[in-house]
């Protein structure tokens, strides 16, 4: 409220600064400076005080609530300023602005070192996991070639489906036996064999390059060794050792050859479909399991497997000769214990590798010639076939769609 808008505060007599008369006065007013009522005369500054108060009732109290106001913020900066001196990290002068500031800084700076620190270990064991896959991955002998020392005993191991594109193929079987034979200090080579069978074609070129091997290094001697199975096409390759040794409780024999598959052409019936099959040729859809058999191609299917069978009792009885029993189910396709498989003349005797490289060769140190593939090598193989084989289809697709129109 400015000085123009305050109420006159004097006056004498009955009129005021302003010349007007005191309409507030009451009756029976005494002389200048008193009042006279039931209390008695009052002082001059009391009566002027109500005066304003009457015209102007709210500014006192306005005054007061400012004033209120005023000694609590005081008071409320004071509890600060005293909270803050006592603290150990706001000091005695920064007051409860830089004490808070303060305190998040520093849980901030908490929290940073702590995701700084989990960082940097999930880092280091990102790089040791790394580090275990490139050693496992890099771990193997690529062209075959292995730098040794002193006498030891060779090994091959020949695992799974023998078939192309497998660990168990022709190529890397081939190329570890080659580089077990070449290496002088080798005392002897095993081929330690768990493989059920496999492709006739590449059990048959392991075969004959364990016949090479062993013209080329003939005082070498090269045993097998049989830990589970040691079937069909696994028994094939085996046949190419001088010896072999099995388990007793392992599986040996399965000497012969099949060939499967399906007709659906009672169910095709039942649900009334009808199979369309065109060809160029009168046998090129034998085997086809949605068209029934013809005699002469069932015939000659019998025909095949029966040249081939042969071709595997040849390998066989050259391998083992005069060690062979004279049993009309050896070449039956019938399989064996390992125990049943030595009276058969099958194998040669009980023992493992280690018993092999202890005993026999007299060098009990192992090492291992296996071409092991990486995986940048099995993804590039996969890949490239998928891309061969994604190409032929779309070609085949194509010249189909161009001869029907």
């Amino acid at each position: 409220m400015t000085e123009q808008q305050k109420p006159p505060l004097g006056g004498t007599g009955e009129s005021g600064e302003s010349g007007q008369p005191d309409e507030r006065k009451p009756a029976g007013e005494g002389a200048p400076g008193e009042r006279v009522g039931e209390e008695g005369p009052r002082p001059e500054s009391e009566r002027l005080v109500t005066a304003r108060h009457a015209d102007y009732p709210l500014d006192d109290e306005l005054r007061a609530g400012e004033d209120a106001a005023r000694r609590e913020a005081r008071e409320r900066k004071a509890r600060m300023a005293g909270a803050a001196g006592s603290s150990p990290v706001g000091g005695s002068g920064g007051g409860w602005e830089r004490d808070v500031l303060e305190r998040v800084l520093t849980a901030s700076l908490r929290e940073q070192r702590a995701a700084r620190r989990w960082r940097i270990f999930f880092r280091f064991v990102g790089l040791a996991v790394l580090a275990l896959i490139l050693l496992a991955v890099f771990d193997f002998k690529g062209d075959g070639a292995i730098s040794t020392s002193g006498r030891h005993t060779a090994m091959v191991t020949l695992e799974g489906e023998i078939a192309a594109g497998t660990p168990a193929s022709a190529d890397s079987i081939n190329t570890s036996l080659q580089a077990a034979f070449a290496d002088s200090n080798a005392a002897g080579v095993i081929l330690k064999i768990n493989s059920p069978g496999g492709s006739p074609v590449q059990a048959g070129m392991i075969n004959d390059e364990i016949h090479r091997l062993r013209k080329v290094y003939p005082s070498k001697p090269f045993y097998v060794v049989v830990e589970e199975i040691c079937a069909s096409g696994g028994y094939y390759v085996a046949a190419a050792a001088d010896k072999i040794y099995v388990d007793k409780a392992s599986i040996v024999g399965s000497i012969g050859v099949l060939m499967d598959g399906f007709g659906f052409t009672g169910l095709m019936d039942k649900l009334g479909v009808e199979r369309r099959l065109y060809t160029s040729g009168a046998n090129k859809g034998m085997l086809d399991p949605f068209s029934p058999q013809v005699p002469r191609q069932k015939a000659f299917a019998e025909t095949m497997l029966k040249q081939i069978h042969q071709q595997f009792i040849d390998v066989v009885k050259e391998g083992r000769g005069d060690r062979l029993k004279d049993d009309p189910e050896l070449f039956s396709g019938l399989f064996w214990s390992g125990e049943r498989s030595i009276e058969l003349g099958l194998a040669d005797g009980l023992g493992s590798a280690d018993y092999v490289a202890r005993d026999l060769f007299k060098a009990e140190d192992i090492v291992d010639y296996t071409v092991k593939e990486n995986i940048a090598e099995r993804v590039a193989k996969r890949f490239g076939a998928a891309v061969g084989t994604a190409a032929m289809k779309t070609m085949l697709w194509s010249t189909g769609m161009q001869g029907m129109r």
